[in-house]
């Protein structure tokens, strides 16, 4: 490590990033997305003289703060990966200051997850606070958790072997079975992403329809969010990895990419559980 450090002119094991504009851009562009998805659900938000124009926009008005969003992650994580391969920069105890942030990353997500399913359990619990006598609600078809659901199950679950499998041959040295396991695993998360699109075309129930669809679509639709960005997580990892930028000693980028999507697997399996099965037991399935 000291002499990586030494030959690049660095004298501590610490990395301290360059300038960067993408921070403060980045808030501007969260910033105009945010306003811009309010305007949408609430196009009188500045009053009724701008309504008429807002609800003309439609969904254009999202457009300028997601490029901007996109456009930030692209510039920025370009930097980071090009940081990953200059010498002394990654040394080991930035790799493990790397290693701590995204163990964090992934605990407060399981905090957000928590907070979706503390709001089904109480309502499962308790069905009188959401004004009925059962839960589901009479009245609600839900969906037979052995037909689609079961298949999503066995889908993310073989994602997670072919990571691993990718893993394993990274460490090993061999590339072909690296980009191969790297290149199913982005498949299957593909597949995925459009079982569950289908599932929702297809639901007996819309997001408004009540307290068990809200919180179907919130815990299921934020799950469907990460796999959508461990996806192109992936993806980008898949890239790297036919470029030759990891190493069986160097590759903390990837194994982030792996964290990630275990921990979608994982939280993948409460929700069948949860919610598809206990969750939807003695309510009556809907036709397809």
């Amino acid at each position: 490590m000291a002499q990586a450090i030494s030959g690049s002119g660095i004298k501590h094991p610490y990395h301290v990033p360059d300038p960067s504009p993408w921070p403060i851009v980045g808030s501007i562009g969260a910033l105009t997305l945010a306003f811009g998805l309010i305007s949408y659900m609430h196009p009188d938000i500045l009053g009724q003289g701008l309504s008429g124009t807002f609800k003309a926009l439609g969904a254009w008005k999202l457009l300028p703060g997601f490029a901007l969003v996109l456009y930030t992650m692209y510039m920025w994580w370009s930097e980071v990966v090009s940081e990953s391969r200059t010498p002394g920069l990654h040394s080991p105890v930035t790799r493990l200051g790397l290693r701590y942030g995204m163990f964090l990353f992934i605990a407060s997500e399981v905090m957000f997850f928590l907070a979706f399913f503390w709001a089904f359990f109480h309502f499962a619990l308790y069905p009188e606070h959401a004004n009925s006598e059962t839960w589901p609600p009479k009245g609600v078809s839900v969906f037979d958790p052995w037909d689609l659901p079961f298949l999503n199950t066995l889908i993310l679950l073989t994602s997670g072997t072919t990571v691993t499998w990718a893993h394993h041959a990274l460490i090993e040295g061999n590339r072909k079975h690296l980009v191969w396991g790297l290149g199913l695993t982005i498949l299957l998360g593909i597949a995925f992403t459009a079982c569950q699109a289908y599932e929702y075309a297809h639901a007996a129930f819309g997001f408004k329809d009540g307290v068990y669809s809200s919180t179907f679509f919130m815990a299921t639709g934020f799950h469907g969010f990460h796999v959508i960005v461990g996806t192109i997580f992936l993806t980008v990892c898949f890239f790297r990895a036919v470029n030759g930028h990891f190493t069986p000693e160097r590759h903390f980028g990837f194994e982030a990419a792996a964290w990630y999507w275990h921990f979608v697997d994982v939280v993948w399996l409460f929700l069948f559980t949860v919610i598809y099965w206990w969750g939807s037991a003695g309510a009556p399935i809907a036709a397809h």
